[in-house]
């Protein structure tokens, strides 16, 4: 039988795909199709309220494509793979529950872009992240060069496009491609950490922000404020938000069921 190359485990509301595919977590087909199947699974399991995705070990996050297949790509099949690729990757994107990336080693290339996928990014200080793929002659397919951009500012998302170098998780920050820095040790610690605080608040409050921001990006102001409204009405009629207030008049914490 194959070793599955996702580990799945569920902590208190908080799903956890693990990514292990030595040696560099390479983001191949296989691993692709793994990820999208139990991503649909946890998808509709309606107990996962936040999802993080991090890698085994220390050293890969996930270092992207297998570089000797690429040497087979043409112009047909090149674009059948990032079209797959992209299509993974939209799985993730329009996911509709927060996804925290917990940062645990190189994040490059397909790695990288997998990571800007995520809500929210979590590093190792030891890690580095990058996008060399013009240093093999190509460009990043699965969505770098149009992610990258909306996350950082121009001139930095340039900067890592065109020369292809790798930063430091602390570069990371200080230009917000990643969030929060912490000792590897502390990783998965700070990422439940955070996931937990995510739980906290109405799921269905929390689920409406995260499609109305990541829907409003690529629309005009007005048409985002369109969607915002529509989600705040949708809201309101929600079990959640009469619990929420109900319990802040009443000076108690809110239990929150989702409904």
């Amino acid at each position: 039988m194959q070793q599955e190359k996702i580990q799945v485990e569920i902590l208190q509301r908080v799903g956890i795909l693990t990514i292990n595919n030595p040696p560099a977590n390479a983001l191949t087909p296989e691993l692709r199709d793994e990820f999208s199947e139990k991503l649909s699974r946890i998808s509709k399991d309606d107990d996962v309220w936040t999802l993080i995705v991090t890698g085994a070990g220390e050293k890969f996050f996930m270092a992207g494509a297998n570089i000797p297949g690429l040497l087979q790509l043409d112009r047909d099949s090149g674009l059948k793979r990032v079209q797959d690729t992209r299509k993974f990757f939209s799985q993730l994107d329009y996911f509709e529950k927060p996804v925290i990336a917990a940062i645990n080693g190189l994040c490059l290339g397909g790695g990288l872009e997998l990571a800007l996928v995520c809500d929210i990014r979590i590093a190792a200080d030891h890690v580095k992240l990058g996008l060399p793929e013009v240093n093999l002659g190509l460009i990043p397919g699965a969505g770098g060069t149009q992610r990258l951009p909306r996350a950082i500012p121009l001139g930095w998302a340039n900067q890592l496009l065109f020369t292809g170098e790798a930063i430091l998780a602390e570069k990371a920050l200080e230009i917000g491609l990643v969030q929060q820095v912490v000792p590897l040790t502390s990783l998965r610690e700070a990422a439940l950490e955070l996931a937990g605080k995510i739980n906290g608040k109405g799921p269905l409050a929390v689920r409406a922000a995260k499609k109305a921001s990541s829907t409003g990006l690529s629309l005009t102001l007005e048409q985002g404020l369109d969607i915002e409204n529509q989600a705040f009405s949708e809201v309101c009629a929600t079990q959640d938000k009469n619990e929420g207030i109900t319990a802040f008049l009443e000076k108690r914490k809110p239990t929150f069921q989702g409904k």
